[in-house]
């Protein structure tokens, strides 16, 4: 009896395996591109890829041609990432069969290759995989580095760490314009060389903005040309915790050579006690009764100084940084300190304010976006500055933080009734974190889901992850942010229908998550299980 009870437990497992073998398999071969491409069809042909045989060239009817600076870059680093044993030189077998030459031949329609991806770039492309050769096609070069990205996804290893690829074909294009990532650099300083190690992750994920919270209360580490005591006295220290005009220029410069936009926030009027240090009579003193306490509150709107200050320090900012958007904050402003001020009050007395402090703050808002928009600049704001009814501008940008999806999906129904284009970060907060799978709850948000016409739907132009930094520095950032930031990646980029079963995003985000890990990106596990080529340390 021992003896058959064995077999059948034997014969189990055998069927056991063989079906988590064929789940891996086809993890590993079906659409093996994260985020999800809008058409993918492929078959089990399958090509046997030689690195020293391989080529990433123009084609012909290219119009960026060698010499593009951003595909000429991303050349040499796609190599890299499609075969990543043979850039470290070791572990490469060559046993080929026959060796054969594969060519991936690319095609841009705009040839221009030395500006910034911007809020009207196109992003899409053909990518079309077949025997010795693949060919991608592009309206313009970042629709190229979209295309790239694809490839070296398709790209695998057998198990003698032969390189395949099977037969392919791909349309895509984003299903948002906006993809972004924010980083604060303000709770905890973080070096540059994890600000560009994150921009290589979000190029991973189709990320294409880096919403950089540059500085709050707690630290000003932005290094200003014209107003240096903002962070000499306002950083944590003056020299090691600083950006300088060229650590700026590097973010910069990473990200574009990846397709990725930096948009700076400089939030005002709240979240400002370090620009004090550096910048006498800016934040408004508060009172305890007749005399000043000796502590501060937000910005103080009732001075000249207050405008000329922000008009001159904002001049600069947008001559650092190419993008057209600026985000200005607006959220979170206390106006106990406000309440406090003699001058204040008489100032709110003059303007016919009454006791009303958020007329005084759409006061304040309505003068610096003015003074962004006379800079030739979109404005992004946070929500409060709408539900203060504030009178901004029809292009500025609204950006939603609060709230469970009731209430983000009642405020995006309003903003858009209202005619503003809108950005949801809400569900996305992925600096809160708790036990298990909570990548599930990012994917399985649909920011078109509010009551509205189709004209208001097409106002939403995408979303952010955010992550504050209040228990995150160098330490922890990369586990932190991947591969959970990948699940909103796919909800911004795919199609919503094709992409609706977190279950089937499971085995795909957990292939995905070991890409990244054999590209040195310390992603966190999704759940139990090993990947072939584990993280070594560095």
């Amino acid at each position: 009896g021992l003896r058959i009870a064995f077999t059948m437990v034997q014969t189990k497992l055998t069927h056991l395996v063989l079906l988590l073998f064929i789940l891996h398999s086809e993890a590993e071969q079906a659409y093996a591109v994260w985020p999800m491409p809008q058409q993918i069809s492929q078959s089990a042909d399958r090509y046997p890829l030689n690195p020293q045989l391989f080529a990433f060239s123009y084609a012909k009817d290219s119009g960026a041609q060698s010499g593009c600076s951003v595909l000429d870059a991303a050349f040499k680093r796609y190599f890299s990432l499609t075969f990543p044993d043979f850039a470290d030189g070791s572990g490469f077998s060559s046993l080929w069969a026959e060796p054969k030459p594969f060519v991936v031949s690319v095609s841009v329609k705009s040839g221009e290759c030395d500006g910034y991806p911007a809020e009207d770039s196109d992003e899409s492309y053909n990518l079309s995989v077949s025997a010795g050769q693949a060919v991608l096609k592009a309206e313009s070069v970042w629709g190229a580095l979209r295309g790239l990205e694809s490839f070296s996804q398709l790209v695998y290893q057998d198990d003698y760490d032969l390189y395949f690829v099977n037969k392919t074909e791909i349309q895509d294009f984003p299903r948002f314009k906006f993809r972004g990532l924010l980083l604060d650099t303000s709770r905890h300083y973080l070096p540059v060389h994890l600000i560009l190690k994150t921009l290589d992750a979000m190029a991973y994920s189709k990320f294409n903005v880096f919403h950089w919270h540059i500085v709050d209360d707690p630290s000003f580490p932005y290094q200003s040309l014209n107003y240096p005591d903002l962070s000499s006295k306002g950083a944590y220290h003056p020299m090691t915790h600083i950006y300088t005009q060229s650590d700026v220029k590097r973010v910069i410069s990473h990200a574009r050579l990846r397709g990725i936009r930096v948009v700076p926030e400089f939030d005002s009027p709240g979240h400002t006690q370090s620009w004090g240090k550096g910048q006498p009579d800016l934040l408004t003193p508060c009172y305890k009764g007749e005399v000043p306490s000796g502590t501060f509150g937000p910005v103080n709107p009732t001075l000249s100084s207050t405008y000329q200050f922000i008009s001159s320090f904002f001049k600069e900012v947008t001559s650092v940084f190419p993008d057209s958007y600026l985000h200005l904050g607006g959220d979170e402003v206390n106006f106990s300190c406000w309440k406090s001020n003699p001058h204040v009050r008489a100032f709110m007395a003059k303007m016919g304010f009454g006791s009303d402090y958020t007329k005084l703050e759409s006061y304040y808002m309505e003068n610096i976006v003015n003074i962004t928009a006379a800079l030739n600049k979109t404005c992004i704001v946070w929500q409060d500055v709408f539900d203060y009814h504030e009178r901004i501008p029809k292009d500025t940008i609204l950006e939603i933080w609060k709230g469970l999806p009731a209430a983000y999906n009642a405020e995006m129904a309003r903003m858009t009734l209202a005619g503003y284009r809108v950005l949801l970060s809400a569900p996305w907060y992925i600096n809160h974190i708790s036990y298990g799978q909570d990548w599930r709850n990012s994917y399985t948000v649909q920011p078109q889901n509010f009551s509205g016409t189709e004209q208001q739907k097409k106002l939403v132009i995408g979303g952010e992850v955010c992550m504050w930094g209040e228990y995150v520095d160098a330490t922890n950032l990369t586990p932190r942010l991947w591969p959970r930031a990948s699940a909103a990646a796919e909800r911004l980029w795919s199609d919503e229908e094709k992409t609706s079963s977190v279950d089937k995003a499971f085995p795909r985000l957990e292939a995905f998550r070991c890409t990244l890990i054999r590209r040195g990106i310390q992603a966190e596990p999704l759940f139990v299980g090993h990947c072939k080529h584990e993280y070594n340390g560095i």
